[in-house]
Formats: structure tokens, C-alpha cells, sequence
């Protein structure tokens, strides 16, 4: 049996994709992006990941709708063509059993062409606010799995699965003696945040008196990486990305300072990591700060507006969380409530089963 995965979400693939490859006589590739994002020539983290898990991993050129005119709008418009010609190549050639989404632009022209060739699809919704591609790919879906009940999403197509984690989250970590300071994790997601970035740069003399710090900046082409590299020290460190020791970094960290997306913060509900968010202000929806208010309601977040974002104030919300980590400890761990743990292994059932 051959899966075909696509799209942009990569954490809850990577996930899925461990637990297909447990069964014997099942292949799967997987479309994606080769770059980080638009104008960045950087390589996307899942170019580099896929190969090293034995993944077939094959680039398409493709664009998406934006809600507001840039620089990439027009360019963007032209790639969507291109993407859909790729996309029917691909799907033509490797002749798929079923085609399994994890939404973004990328994942479009594959889902229509499969189910233009009549292949089975199952669309994944991380969010709690669906975006337009995958509101465009549900149509074409004969399955779309919900990472958390909505009544006003629920069809006749609709399953609920939860957020698949990966392993490396799931799987229990060993006891790391503790420093006497405590660990901040500083992250941006699988792309990478200039914007928290810079104003990490500026404090940094400040954050490494406080805490140890494990950055990781992301690949694109401000060169973040490459600027920070240079400062390192025993209380600072700083990577590109992190793989199999994630899950381990991840466990040891007392505070998390990261964006809002929905992946990253199933992590950190399931290990009961409190958090500082800072949510991407201009996606659709404003999805982000949908994700920071549902899990702020939990008691796993603490909310801080990039249009607040400043290095003084970064250092007052961190001093704070500090202070209070006992309380918000408590009060994190009691978001696991939410996270179905199984929810990889779910999903990779329902793909089965469509096949």
C-alpha cells in the first residue's frame, strides 16, 4: 500500500508517518515545500528531516491565495498552475492508495488532483480555526479529521482523532539533574521567528543572568543563526532546529517562550509546559490568537502581543513567570485534559481504513 502525505503542517505528519511505517507493506512519500517560505531561499525543515526517516520527499513549485497585496502576491498567483501540473505528475507516476493532508497551500493542487483520479483523501485540521486551504481541501476530502471537537464543524465527514504527537514528546524522558539555574526553550516554530529573534538579541546579556537559555532560531535569511552563533556561552545556546533531542530539551525546560501555533502548544499541553506566547498577528483567521486564548483559558499560557513586544518588556513577562513558576506549573498540567495521546495512532488507522 503507497500513502501519499502532503502539506505544511510537518510536526503532526512526522508523527502519523511513524505509525504508518510500523505496518508492514505500507510506502510513503510525501509532497511538501523545498524552502522555508516565499522570498527565502532557505531549506524547509521537512527536506531535510524526510530523507533521514527513510521517506521518500518530493518539492512542488506552487503558490497560494494571499489577503493582502505584497511583494509575492502576483509571483504567488503564477506558481498555483505550476503546482497543480507538479502535483499531477507526481500523483500520475506514484499512483498513490490514499492521500492523506495536513493542510496549507502546498497541499491544494494535491488533494484536487486525487480526487480528480478518484483516490481516497483524508484531510487533517490541527487548528481551531480552519484555514482557507483547508477549507478548500475539505471540500475534495472524503474524511476530515478534527483535532478538537466543534459542533459547528461537524458533518457527515468529520471524525475526531486529536493532534497526533511525535514519539519523541510521547516517549518518557530520562531524570536530568537540574541546574541551579532555571531552563527557558526560545523557539518560533519549525520556520523560525526574526521577530522574537531580535528581541532575544537585545536582552540577551539580561536573559543568560536569569536563566539557561536554548534558542533555537529557525533557517531563513536574516541569517539569524549564524549572528547568534557567535554568542554562545555556557548559559546560552543556540541551534537551526532541533530532532530527536527535542523531546528531551523539551522536558527539561522549566519555561517556554515560543509562538502559538496549535502543534506547539499540544506539546506543551501534554507535558504541562508552562509558556509565554507570542502569536503571529496577520494569519488568517488570526488563528494564533485564537490558539493563545484557548489555551490561556487552560492555564498553560501567558499572552504576549507582538505589537507589545519590546526586549524590556520580554524581560518583565519572563521575570514574572519566573517568580510564579510553582502556580503555573499547577495550573499547565492541568491542560493534558485535552490532548488525546493516541491521536497519531488514530489517524493512521483512519488512513488505513480509507485506503
Amino acid at each position: 500500500m503507497k500513502i501519499l502525505v502532503t502539506g505544511a503542517h510537518f510536526t503532526p505528519a512526522v508523527a502519523v508517518i511513524e505509525e504508518l511505517k510500523k505496518q508492514p507493506g505500507v510506502d510513503v512519500i510525501y509532497i511538501g515545500r523545498k524552502t522555508t517560505r516565499e522570498g527565502d531561499s532557505s531549506s524547509s525543515v521537512e527536506s531535510q528531516i524526510l530523507p533521514r526517516l527513510g521517506v521518500k520527499f518530493i518539492p512542488i513549485i506552487t503558490g497560494r491565495l494571499q489577503k493582502d497585496f505584497t511583494l509575492y502576491t502576483i509571483p504567488s498567483l503564477l506558481k498555483i498552475p505550476i503546482g497543480f501540473i507538479q502535483s499531477l505528475y507526481i500523483v500520475l507516476k506514484e499512483k498513490p492508495d490514499v492521500i492523506l493532508s495536513f493542510g496549507g497551500y502546498v497541499a491544494v493542487p494535491t488533494v484536487i488532483n486525487g480526487w480528480l483520479l478518484s483516490i481516497p483523501i483524508i484531510v487533517h485540521e490541527q487548528t481551531l480555526v480552519s484555514g482557507l486551504a483547508n477549507k478548500i481541501s475539505s471540500l475534495f476530502a472524503d474524511k476530515v479529521a478534527l483535532s478538537f471537537l466543534d459542533k459547528d464543524r461537524v458533518n457527515e465527514k468529520t471524525i475526531v482523532t486529536g493532534n497526533p504527537l511525535r514519539s519523541l514528546i510521547t516517549q518518557k524522558q530520562s531524570n536530568t539533574k537540574r541546574n541551579e539555574k532555571p531552563t527557558i526553550l526560545i523557539t518560533g516554530g519549525n520556520q523560525g521567528s526574526h521577530t522574537i529573534n531580535e528581541k532575544v538579541e537585545e536582552c540577551l546579556d539580561k536573559l543568560t543572568k536569569l536563566a539557561k537559555i536554548i534558542h533555537i532560531t529557525g533557517d531563513s535569511k536574516f541569517k539569524d543563526f549564524e549572528r547568534l552563533e557567535s554568542k554562545q556561552s555556557e548559559d546560552y545556546q543556540v541551534k537551526k532546529w532541533i530532532g530527536d533531542e527535542y523531546g528531551e530539551i523539551l522536558s527539561r525546560a522549566d519555561l517556554v517562550i515560543s509562538r502559538a501555533g496549535i502543534n506547539t502548544l499540544s506539546e506543551l499541553a501534554y507535558l504541562g509546559k508552562p509558556a509565554l506566547v507570542i502569536p503571529i498577528p496577520y494569519l488568517y483567521k488570526d488563528e494564533q490568537n485564537e490558539n493563545a486564548r484557548f489555551f490561556e483559558d487552560l492555564g498553560l499560557v501567558k499572552t504576549l502581543p507582538q505589537s507589545k513586544l519590546s526586549p524590556s518588556i520580554l524581560m518583565e513577562n519572563i521575570k514574572f513567570m519566573l517568580r510564579h513558576l510553582d502556580s503555573l506549573n499547577k495550573k499547565a498540567l492541568g491542560a493534558k485534559k485535552i490532548i488525546k495521546v493516541d491521536a497519531a495512532k488514530r489517524l493512521a488507522l483512519e488512513t488505513l481504513l480509507l485506503a
